[in-house]
């Protein structure tokens, strides 16, 4: 297990303390998809989830990429471990 410091770990603890963004890691558990489809499954409006979104992708939680004008998100292939532990318990 790498080793994490304390700052890495804090940042990651607050973007994951939150049920809506944990709903957003559940349903990116079956792979990418846009803010609209997010927001959608999770029952949130656009603008909501976009800064749930948001808050994820600054802690490293997610990445994003535009295709065309969709911007997608997922999970990276490599997740800190807190990261992965979390998506181990959702």
């Amino acid at each position: 297990m790498r080793s994490m410091n304390g700052n890495e770990v804090e940042r990651i603890c607050k973007a994951l303390a939150n049920k809506r963004r944990l709903a957003i890691l559940r349903y990116l558990k079956g792979g990418k998809a846009s803010v609209t489809e997010i927001a959608k499954a999770i029952k949130l409006s656009f603008k909501a989830t976009s800064r749930h979104l948001g808050i994820l992708t600054a802690a490293a939680v997610l990445e994003k990429e535009q295709e065309g004008l969709v911007m997608w998100h997922r999970l990276p292939l490599r997740k800190h471990p807190l990261v992965s532990k979390a998506l181990d318990l959702l």
